[in-house]
């Protein structure tokens, strides 16, 4: 990157670093289980609601004991199930149809990332009816109030019933971008374990890494807090403790609490510090390909870490030993590498690949400038990329017979 657009870069999230603390960032109010969210929607005087979610949650007749607690409540439910694993604009508009038809005044998403992200989406559209979904990419691009919205998380991976970020697909650019404004952090949020204990051991797995590259890539940032450090730690610790053994045994109801508090602690590690370059490239990715964001993030992080090399081994190695993954006086540098160990031999384990077969090589070039549009400058990262170093990450990551 050339010495003014790195200039730039590091001015941007400067002033941002320094603002953080008068930023209106809060964390959702949590409920109980499900059976909590019926007496809070009678308190509040709310009739109708919009639940969000989609087929395969729904199938599972994990929304089944919610919809019959609202229809003895008397409350109407309107159910739209169908969310796909990238969200797309059609999805945001087709939710945000059905919660204007049925007069609802409430969202409930239960499901994984992509659920919340389209349950925001549609949050943000009732709040700016004028404006549309490509309109609101960005920063602070919603600013009104949205409908009060309830998140309950199915995955202990994106964290994103804390955040402030929706990231929706446009199909039509083969685009995906996060929408990120301070009213999309959901008002209430149910971590129940109980919930997530039929999760398949793969999407556990991806889950579970999605929610260590949130740790890590706010961790060793250049806009982290005292707060977000100490977040990115819980959830690192639990993470290394408790995801081999959700994988293994879906019932472990330990594991399975301690992956939704480790989800839910770098959701405000990373809303508040935000994530990096793998981010970056994962989105570009999902939009292009349809790759689950999990997946994508689990497969990019260890090329992305041993890239930045010397410039996140200091905050890597802490990270790692926070983790308890090296002793407190080891060196940075050798804590660092335990750690990038650790996560590609628990990736292997768990059936992780080590490359995204769906990446061509002529298509690379756009999803650099995506992701290069995407991270720069907001992305506070260890060591700055520009459009033809993301290129060649990209490159990295294709099978070895496709870059032959």
């Amino acid at each position: 990157m050339n010495i003014l657009r790195r200039a730039y870069c590091r001015a941007f999230q400067t002033v941002f670093r320094i603002a953080l603390p008068l930023l209106p960032y809060r964390e959702p109010v949590p409920l109980e289980g499900l059976g909590a969210i019926t007496p809070l929607l009678k308190e509040k005087k709310v009739s109708a609601v919009l639940l969000v979610t989609d087929r395969s949650v729904r199938g599972l007749g994990l929304t089944a004991p919610l919809e019959e607690d609202l229809k003895a409540a008397g409350i109407s439910c309107a159910v739209y199930d169908g969310t796909v694993p990238n969200p797309t604009i059609q999805n945001v508009e087709e939710g945000r149809r059905l919660y204007l038809e049925t007069g609802a005044g409430a969202i409930i998403a239960v499901g994984g990332g992509s659920v919340m992200d389209c349950a925001k989406g549609v949050g943000a559209r009732i709040a700016r009816p004028g404006k549309s979904v490509r309109k609101m990419r960005g920063l602070l691009k919603v600013l009104l109030p949205t409908p009060l919205t309830i998140a309950v998380p199915t995955t202990a991976g994106t964290g994103s019933e804390t955040t402030l970020a929706a990231v929706i697909t446009d199909p039509e650019r083969h685009h995906k971008y996060p929408i990120n404004d301070f009213s999309l952090i959901p008002d209430y949020a149910v971590l129940d374990p109980t919930i997530t204990v039929g999760l398949p051991p793969f999407i556990t797995a991806t889950t579970g890494m999605d929610a260590l590259t949130h740790a890590v890539e706010a961790y060793i940032g250049r806009s982290t807090t005292k707060l977000t450090r100490r977040m990115a730690e819980e959830a690192a610790a639990a993470i290394v403790k408790y995801l081999p053994r959700a994988w293994a045994d879906g019932a472990d109801l330990e594991a399975r609490k301690g992956m939704l508090r480790a989800a839910y602690c770098a959701g405000v590690a990373f809303t508040r510090s935000y994530v990096g370059y793998v981010h970056g490239v994962a989105h570009s990715l999902g939009g292009r390909y349809g790759v689950a964001h999990g997946l994508a993030n689990a497969v990019i992080l260890p090329y992305f870490l041993e890239e930045y090399g010397a410039s996140c081994e200091k905050r890597l190695g802490r990270l790692a030993k926070a983790a308890g993954l090296a002793a407190q006086g080891e060196s940075d540098a050798g804590a660092a590498k335990k750690f990038i160990t650790w996560i590609k031999e628990t990736n292997r384990a768990m059936g992780i690949p080590e490359t995204i077969p769906e990446i061509r090589a002529q298509d690379i070039p756009q999803m650099a400038r995506h992701a290069d549009q995407e991270s720069n400058p907001l992305y506070p990262v260890p060591r700055l990329m520009d459009r033809a170093e993301l290129e060649e990450m990209y490159r990295r990551l294709m099978p070895k017979e496709e870059t032959a």
